[in-house]
């Protein structure tokens, strides 16, 4: 099953976000969905070869999770933009958000500071599928640091390559653009 690249560009023209920023990551992640279908064939390629046994397969394996969550990271993260920024205040998503954290705002200072960590990465707000819990994560890389059974609900992309064009090393000003854009529909509509 190849994956195909879903179109994004109803996002050019957002606020904060310039087209040439977006554009340039429009590409990185059609990247990964190349990648992701490159490295499928090529495993599935060795299996029926019976190629498994070699350290070829074992680093092509590893690589995956690499290219398939840096395609589908990305997904998530350009479906919940595009968006007013506005929070309906009284729906299911903000009522947990205040119960987990004690208000809207708490939540949001934390997802923030975990945005504004030093490094490059994620920051996802999870839902925990047993619990139902909310809990804001930083994810390095892209396969790397992602709690099993958790669902991510609202997904922001701190690698440079999402803001350095627009903001410089204003990692803050990016943040702050990234929250006025916020699809919070598509980011209630992911909770259990």
């Amino acid at each position: 099953m190849a994956y195909e690249a879903k179109d994004f560009g109803s996002l050019i023209g957002m606020e904060g976000f310039s087209q040439s920023l977006l554009n340039n990551h429009f590409t990185l992640y059609q990247g990964y969905v190349k990648n992701t279908n490159k490295l499928m064939d090529t495993l599935a390629a060795m299996l029926k070869e019976d190629r498994v046994a070699t350290l070829e397969y074992a680093e092509l394996k590893r690589r995956l999770g690499f290219e398939f969550n840096g395609m589908r990271l990305h997904e998530y993260y350009f479906g919940n933009l595009g968006g007013n920024g506005l929070l309906d205040k009284s729906g299911q998503l903000a009522g947990q958000l205040a119960q987990e954290f004690g208000s809207y705002e708490d939540w949001e200072r934390d997802f923030k500071a975990t945005g504004a960590m030093r490094g490059i990465g994620w920051t996802i707000l999870y839902q925990d599928n047993i619990t139902g819990g909310l809990f804001n994560q930083w994810i390095n890389e892209h396969e790397v640091g992602h709690p099993a059974g958790c669902t991510p609900i609202l997904v922001m992309d701190v690698f440079e390559h999402a803001f350095i064009t627009d903001y410089g090393l204003g990692r803050a000003d990016y943040i702050a653009a990234f929250f006025k854009n916020i699809n919070w529909a598509v980011a209630a509509g992911r909770l259990k």
